[in-house]
């Protein structure tokens, strides 16, 4: 194999820190590596040639150092917090306020399942936890997550004291269950100061949902998706995409998401990591970024196509794709311009947070026709263009086999831990063989 690359990443057997490879292979880009005690360890990570490669990333990208570094003594990727090397400030916080779960879904990275309330995080915790990201660079966007965080009757407690700590921006991350269950739920949350839900939507047949989440959830779905409508929320549909399961409907969501706009603000994939409660095999060659945009185009009829994406300018662009439309009919979409060069227009954390804050929430402001300005007509227009706005991106996750402290340490996602501060998401989650954590307890 032809390096073309060196890093640094972790065995999967052990979790040591050990010198990594880049290089080209029978079907793209390899990272290689080798522990003393365990071997030698190879996956693919970009499915395509090197030229390819090479330009999905970008030369010069600027680094941020971040607010109040936690960690003093660098020690990637078990102990960050953040420490003074990383290299983004942060954007989203994983706000984790219970390790409750109503299911026990046979793919979670937090492997969550049913509990007791002592699996609730004390809302004085919380509390503190919205302290420390306010002294620490906030505000952040708050990701509200867990377990389910519905599981919680005070969540829109927990919205209304991020809101008056002067969070701007709050996300929910759920399976859906009780937004579809629970009439005037969806409506608290919003009222509460709820700008998003990030569903859990894995497919458009029950089959996909019994594969990755045990049980048949179609209609539940559907139903938690109109009561969000309802409720004026916005809505970023989340595929987990798992080979042989369901990346034959890639294609089918992106037309699902399109036929329930405006409300449904875009997709966001996230093809499956093996990482912490994982029935799924990990194969010889995981999906990839050029794998998931062939599958785009391919599914779309051509609607969506490859050139339309590139990399996130604020993240390692290795790390994420997107793109963004304008509709202009039932079956035509518009690529909006990127502002700078192939990348998204975000370049540092804060350009990121005002991007996710405006593309994912749905403007609910209206104006009388009888009293409108110039200026009211303009602002009119430029909301309906932002509501006929769609998002189409994905997140490619790192597990012990394909994790590269590089990337890492521009990892702007992060989890609120009260031990370790803010950990970068996949440092957090990432498990070794035997599925034993590196942060998590």
């Amino acid at each position: 194999m032809i390096t073309i690359g060196k890093t640094k990443s972790v065995c999967p057997e052990c979790m040591k820190v050990v010198p990594a490879k880049k290089c080209i292979g029978e079907d793209g880009i390899y990272l290689v590596k080798e522990c003393n005690a365990h071997g030698k360890f190879q996956t693919l990570i970009w499915e395509g040639n090197v030229t390819d490669y090479l330009s999905w990333g970008r030369e010069n990208l600027s680094a941020e150092t971040p607010v109040n570094p936690k960690v003093k003594e660098k020690s990637c990727p078990d102990n960050c917090g953040l420490c003074e090397e990383h290299e983004r400030k942060g954007c989203c916080m994983i706000l984790e306020v219970t390790k409750r779960c109503n299911m026990h879904c046979p793919v979670c990275f937090a492997s969550a399942g049913e509990g007791g309330e002592n699996g609730d995080i004390p809302i004085s915790e919380i509390e503190k936890q919205y302290d420390f990201l306010m002294a620490h660079g906030g505000p952040f966007n708050i990701q509200l997550s867990g377990g389910e965080p519905t599981m919680r009757d005070d969540l829109p407690e927990i919205i209304h004291m991020g809101r008056k700590k002067e969070f701007t921006f709050f996300q929910l991350n759920t399976n859906g269950i009780r937004l579809a269950r629970e009439d005037g739920y969806a409506r608290k949350l919003k009222k509460a100061g709820l700008n998003t839900v990030f569903l859990q939507f894995d497919g458009v047949t029950d089959q996909v949902y019994e594969t990755l989440r045990g049980q048949a959830m179609m209609e539940l779905k559907k139903k938690a998706i109109l009561n969000c409508s309802e409720a004026e929320l916005g809505i970023a549909l989340v595929p987990v995409i798992a080979p042989g399961v369901n990346d034959m409907q890639v294609g089918d969501i992106l037309k699902f998401g399109l036929d329930h706009m405006p409300f449904v603000r875009g997709v966001h994939f996230q093809p499956i990591s093996y990482f912490g409660r994982c029935s799924q095999k990990r194969p010889t060659n995981p999906i990839t970024i050029p794998k998931m945009l062939r599958l785009i185009e391919e599914q779309t009829e051509g609607l969506m196509k490859i050139e339309d994406f590139a990399g996130g300018g604020a993240e390692n662009p290795y790390c994420s794709f997107h793109a963004s439309y304008l509709r202009k009919g039932e079956r035509e979409l518009k690529l909006l311009e990127k502002k700078s060069g192939k990348g998204c227009c975000c370049t540092t954390s804060d350009d990121s947070r005002q991007y996710v804050e405006n593309q994912w929430s749905y403007s609910t402001k209206t104006y009388d026709e009888g009293e409108m300005t110039q200026t009211d007509a303009l602002d009119e227009f430029l909301i309906r263009i932002h509501n006929e706005t769609f998002a189409v991106s994905g997140m490619i996750f790192q597990d012990a086999w394909n994790l590269d402290l590089d990337r890492l340490k521009r990892c702007y996602i992060c989890e609120v831990d009260p031990d370790h501060g803010m950990v970068p998401f996949c440092a957090y989650n990432l498990t070794n063989l035997k599925g034993i954590y590196l942060y998590r307890k």
